[in-house]
């Protein structure tokens, strides 16, 4: 089978609110052309074209069909499309590639939160019958998940503000990000709460944006990038839809999926945790120590665009290989209510 690389990558600002339509196009024109022209192609050099996204979030049926219009309407493409973070778009395209029926595709992810009231769309992916009528809301949901880690010792609200103030640090390096700059861990923990024991710091913010990620196999990567981030290993598995069914302290998925992907040894990992106990219990599930630097572009904390975040989180990670600043990395996504899907994606450079 062909290796596989990431060899581009782009993404919007992340901004509260966008004044284009819900189907992306505005957002994905843009960074459709950094990305093409930072390689040197255009649309006909793509053997394969994937997306994720929400019809829920854009609310309209086939959302996704509109936002190939970013793409144009010739020449014809082969495209397809995952109703989930553009993270397993990834994923399907990675599987592409391996078929050896093209060796190039282009993913990308985009959402526009602002348009609806994002705590009560994300009720819609909950238990149908039983959950998802009652209309419970997301950042609630995610207290209770904080207030059992902080009952069983896991973490405490120190912690998780610690969290938020290294991220909202880190994210000063960072242009495209919602929220940065220096704040004192004590002034966060003096803000009032918004769903005890979470206080708005702790939670990602309502963003609009897109990402996207250009990946090649052999030879066609090393034509097109001088150092590609190669795919070394990637899995996704799944925990329980039934929040009554499994430990929310804990996440076997991300366990599994790290072990099958060879998390060992990375020196940086980008890490797609909205809320900030979940990027303590992240780290613990994945075994990083405090060697490994953790989400060095301020994560999803600093910006949180649905649907497109866990491709970002890959895609930042891949983007310290591709400048040479780290040997060997790991991109992380989630989906799915209280982490219950999880797919870990680890790249390196080969000098």
């Amino acid at each position: 089978m062909p290796d596989v690389a990431v060899v581009g990558f782009a993404q919007t600002p992340c901004v509260r609110r966008t004044t284009g339509t819900t189907n992306g196009v505005e957002m994905l024109v843009p960074i459709f052309q950094e990305v093409l022209g930072g390689l040197g192609l255009s649309t006909p050099d793509i053997g394969f074209w994937c997306s994720g996204s929400s019809d829920y979030l854009a609310g309209r049926a086939f959302s996704f069909v509109s936002a190939v219009d970013a793409i144009g309407a010739f020449p014809p493409i082969v495209e397809s499309h995952v109703e989930m973070d553009a993270a397993w778009a990834l994923y399907e395209a990675w599987v592409k590639i391996l078929t050896g029926e093209v060796d190039t595709a282009l993913v990308y992810g985009f959402g526009k939160s602002s348009a609806g009231h994002l705590r009560r769309v994300l009720a819609l992916q909950l238990d149908p019958y039983l959950v998802t009528p009652l209309w419970p809301d997301s950042i609630g949901l995610a207290g209770i998940q904080a207030r059992l880690g902080i009952e069983g010792g896991l973490w405490s609200e120190r912690a998780m503000a610690e969290v938020a103030a290294r991220s909202r640090s880190d994210a000063r390096a960072n242009p495209l990000a919602q929220f940065s700059g220096e704040v004192d861990v004590d002034d966060l923990l003096a803000a009032p709460y918004l769903a005890d024991p979470l206080r708005a710091h702790d939670c990602a913010p309502i963003t609009d944006g897109a990402a996207t990620i250009v990946l090649a196999s052999g030879d066609r990567a090393r034509e097109l990038c001088e150092r590609p981030a190669w795919i070394t290993g990637i899995d996704h598995r799944v925990d329980s839809p039934s929040l009554g069914g499994r430990d929310l302290t804990t996440s076997p998925s991300t366990v599994a999926a790290g072990k099958a992907a060879g998390a060992d040894g990375v020196a940086v990992a980008e890490l797609h945790a909205p809320f900030s106990h979940q990027e303590i219990l992240l780290r613990q599930a994945l075994g990083l120590g405090d060697e490994v630097r953790v989400n060095p572009s301020g994560g999803t904390l600093v910006g949180n665009p649905m649907f497109a975040a866990g491709l970002a989180r890959i895609g930042e990670a891949a983007r310290r290989v591709l400048d040479g600043e780290a040997e060997r990395v790991l991109g992380h996504a989630t989906s799915g209510p209280l982490l219950q899907q999880n797919l870990v994606c680890v790249m390196e450079g080969r000098d």
